[in-house]
């Protein structure tokens, strides 16, 4: 063995650069994690000036039966109309359904009349009558 190798002293990390590095990685993960709360924010402002932009409508669909059909029939058919919602975007959302003997009636939020067509339309579905929703009165009206 090589006598100078012998004598020389382990190399030591300075503790002080541990303690930068460590400093600096933690200062990193703050930036990134503020970084993608803000994007996640950005986002969510989107949605909700989508929303309050958005006119809800009634639509009736005029379906024999629609009463008796099974669970796993409206499975299906909410199935299908969430994979054309998604096709969509964001510019359309389905808020419920009313099931009764032969129609059953969605309310819908949309930017206009044309995307709750267009949703009927690729979903398959009818549409016999979209009427925009003017106001919603209910038990607390008569109390305002």
């Amino acid at each position: 063995m090589n006598s100078s190798k012998k004598n020389q002293k382990p190399r030591t990390i300075d503790k002080r650069i541990i303690c930068k590095t460590i400093q600096m990685a933690l200062i990193l993960m703050v930036v990134m994690t503020n970084y993608a709360l803000g994007q996640q924010q950005k986002e969510n402002q989107e949605i909700a000036k989508t929303e309050t932009t958005m006119k809800t409508f009634v639509i009736e669909r005029i379906i024999p039966g629609a009463g008796n059909l099974t669970a796993e029939q409206l499975k299906g058919i909410s199935q299908t109309s969430c994979t054309v919602l998604e096709e969509m975007g964001p510019k359309i959302k389905w808020q419920h359904s009313y099931v009764t003997g032969d129609k059953v009636y969605c309310v819908y939020n949309a930017k206009n009349k044309e995307l709750v067509e267009e949703h009927a339309q690729k979903g398959g579905f009818p549409a016999n009558s979209i009427n925009e929703v003017a106001t919603v009165i209910s038990p607390a009206t008569a109390n305002e």
